[in-house]
């Protein structure tokens, strides 16, 4: 069978992850979005790593149903949230990666643009929802606000790549007592971040009214 149109692809594509996993554990609203970033990454090992922590999800549809801000780490996990479905539902989409200060507040505290822009990020917008898909010092310049209660996040997704810091600041995330969405060890990266806040909209725009 040929599937011409990308709602044929995604539809079979979907159709082929829920057969080749089979049972699984996650919940109603849980699936739709480990679906995603498997359909998202071609790895159906990621059933294993993907972690829910403090019933993300409602708290995710409840935040972006108000409008909440979506703050993501680096500019490759902006590009790949879809705007349209944020507009409609009034959600501003930042990244403060490319802020002119942020290159030389780095080079002053000797550390990432990352870290430097999740910072301004909670000085300007406080309690957003924060998309990590790249930069392990961004998750832990997080963390240590969130543990310091200088920002309490709607929703952390917590999915940095990589060999250096990077399971660890996933450790310190699902420590917190805050909404966390994570993919334990080395595995992450923008398209699999960028792919569960996709799901995450996608799931408020059904549950509208």
């Amino acid at each position: 069978m040929i599937h011409c149109t990308p709602a044929d692809i995604i539809a079979e594509s979907f159709r082929i992850i829920d057969a080749e996993v089979g049972p699984h554990s996650f919940a109603e609203r849980e699936w739709p979005v480990v679906r995603r970033m498997i359909h998202a990454s071609g790895d159906l090992e990621l059933v294993r790593s993907v972690r829910f922590h403090n019933d993300p999800v409602p708290a995710a549809l409840d935040a972006l149903a108000r409008g909440t801000p979506i703050v993501t780490d680096v500019t490759m996990v902006l590009a790949g949230i879809h705007a349209p479905s944020a507009s409609e539902l009034g959600v501003p989409l930042r990244c403060f990666l490319n802020d002119p200060d942020v290159q030389q507040m780095a080079q002053e505290l000797c550390t990432t643009r990352s870290s430097v822009g999740i910072k301004l990020a909670i000085a300007e917008l406080k309690d957003a929802i924060y998309v990590i898909g790249n930069a392990p010092t961004a998750l832990l310049a997080l963390c240590a606000a969130v543990r310091e209660e200088r920002v309490r996040p709607a929703l952390i997704v917590a999915m940095p790549v990589g060999f250096v810091a990077v399971a660890e600041s996933k450790e310190c995330a699902l420590r917190l007592p805050v909404p966390v969405i994570s993919v334990v060890g080395r595995k992450g990266g923008s398209a699999i971040a960028a792919a569960t806040l996709n799901a995450l909209l996608h799931l408020a725009l059904e549950a509208r009214p």
